[in-house]
């Protein structure tokens, strides 16, 4: 049974830092295309950053996030960790791990920046 539970969540200022995290379990995680998406209030669910399986790790990333986020694999663990920097008030969303080939999603974790 494939799960993805997300971390890392909270309330940040504008400019502030957040690491989010992605547990996996129930598949062999290193083959595996691996994304974030976000879903702001009354906003279509959409795609953050993904990253290739284990030898192909290329990473995409929505324009509004280049420069600023970084999607990280650690096959080790099973683990999708997407580091945050700059944040800005638009980046407000809750955030969701997804692993595209089965369509599996995680529970979601509330990201906030505020003052």
């Amino acid at each position: 049974q494939v799960q993805l539970e997300e971390s890392g969540g909270d309330l940040v200022q504008p400019g502030g830092s957040l690491r989010l995290s992605c547990a996996a379990s129930g598949f062999t995680f290193n083959w595996n295309v691996m994304s974030w998406y976000r879903q702001a209030p009354g906003k279509e669910r959409e795609l953050v950053a993904d990253i290739g399986p284990v030898g192909t790790p290329i990473t995409h990333y929505a324009d509004s996030v280049k420069g600023r986020f970084t999607i990280s694999r650690n096959d080790a663990k099973n683990t999708v960790d997407l580091q945050m920097n700059s944040l800005k008030f638009e980046d407000t969303a809750v955030y969701y791990c997804h692993r595209p080939i089965s369509g599996s999603w995680g529970q979601g974790t509330q990201v906030t920046v505020s003052w």
